[in-house]
């Protein structure tokens, strides 16, 4: 299992995992929810005479719609955008998880059978693939990667002046555009399509929430008399964690019909054996903010079509090892380790570390 935030490290390999279609209940947008293959490409590996149609190649990879395809095509930099955010959200996912019972397995079919139901998980696959394409593409307007979007063109003077002094906005705006088309608007007729649309804009509203305004001083001896100012993203380590906040707290909903309109409308759902009451509802509508599922998780203890269960998992005993391991109990096994240890610098330009052994216990869960 993919551990720790060095997994944005692993971005430079080659790591081509195909799926199935995904027949599911609504059709799939794109990344995690959609039926790209998680895939972290080689984005050089293109002769030079070819550079200026590689691109077409890489947007043909990946398994997009008509639309997608299209757009992606129109502009050199956007397939790179597009598998940046496919493998910023996976690890990211498998970050977050990687203390709990389903550690975002997205291997095969596991994947495509989550899709298929409404599981918290799988609002939480939506909201971090629509945060990572919108982050992915913001950072690329301002990185210069993309030819129809530059920095953020805010309307103050001082903003306008940012390029010239090295300071540059992310381009959420062009993002937010860019996504709402790319992803296209759904069917909303029935329950499920709703919650995996608002669960989608969820994952955009918590990047816009994130946005943070950077300032740099421009005077003698750094004195602040000229100060320039731009917009920034939070970094998407800190998206994550909001977004694991928010599925802990996800609401159950159901359907209901609204009197006035006769139109469906999300509710909050109530348990089975409460009954509805006489008077008007006091149920809370859901905050645009909260993600929504509307089917009960399954404990993924055991192998199932939705993840291989915990057995063999690594575990840490006084963290989480009865939880992961499904009360089963956990084995311990004892080995020695070296790793690098009192690390010094040396001049010029070299860390010079030493060898360092010891023995350490590893947790697994029992079968």
């Amino acid at each position: 299992m993919l551990d720790g935030h060095l997994l944005l490290g692993w971005l430079s390999f080659t790591v081509i995992v195909y799926l199935f279609n995904l027949p599911g209940p609504t059709t799939a947008y794109f990344g995690l929810t959609g039926n790209e293959p998680l895939s972290i490409l080689p984005l050089s590996s293109q002769p030079e005479e070819n550079v200026g149609r590689a691109h077409y190649k890489l947007c043909d990879r990946l398994k997009l719609e008509k639309k997608q395809r299209r757009m992606c095509r129109r502009d050199p930099g956007v397939a790179e955008t597009l598998m940046e955010a496919i493998s910023m959200s996976a690890l990211e996912c498998q970050y977050q998880f990687r203390f709990e019972r389903w550690n975002c397995t997205l291997e095969g079919r596991y994947r495509a059978n989550l899709l298929k139901r409404g599981f918290k998980e799988t609002a939480f696959l939506y909201a971090v693939s629509s945060a990572g394409l919108t982050h992915a593409m913001a950072k690329a307007c301002s990185a210069g990667r993309m030819e129809r979007c530059t920095c953020d063109e805010a309307p103050d003077l001082e903003n306008r002046k940012a390029w010239q002094w090295g300071g540059c906005g992310d381009n959420l705006k062009y993002s937010n555009k860019f996504v709402k088309d790319f992803l296209g608007k759904r069917s909303n007729k029935d329950l499920r399509a709703r919650v995996d649309m608002h669960n989608t804009n969820v994952g955009m509203k918590v990047i816009k929430a994130g946005v943070e305004t950077t300032c740099k001083c421009h005077g003698v001896s750094g004195s602040c008399t000229v100060q320039t100012c731009w917009r920034q993203l939070s970094p998407f380590h800190e998206i994550g964690k909001q977004l694991k906040q928010r599925y802990e707290t996800s609401l159950k909903v159901g359907s209901s019909t609204n009197e006035a309109t006769g139109e469906g409308e999300i509710s909050q759902a109530r348990p089975q054996q409460q009954q509805p009451p006489t008077g008007p509802s006091n149920d809370p509508i859901p905050r645009t903010m909260d993600l929504l599922h509307i089917e009960d998780s399954p404990s993924f203890c055991r192998p199932s079509k939705y993840s291989p269960g915990t057995s063999a998992r690594k575990c840490y005993k006084d963290k989480n090892c009865d939880a992961i391991c499904c009360g089963r109990g956990h084995n311990t096994q004892s080995r020695v380790v070296t790793r690098p240890c009192q690390c010094q610098v040396r001049w010029c330009c070299y860390v010079e570390c030493k060898q360092c052994t010891q023995r350490e216990e590893v947790y697994t869960c029992k079968g």
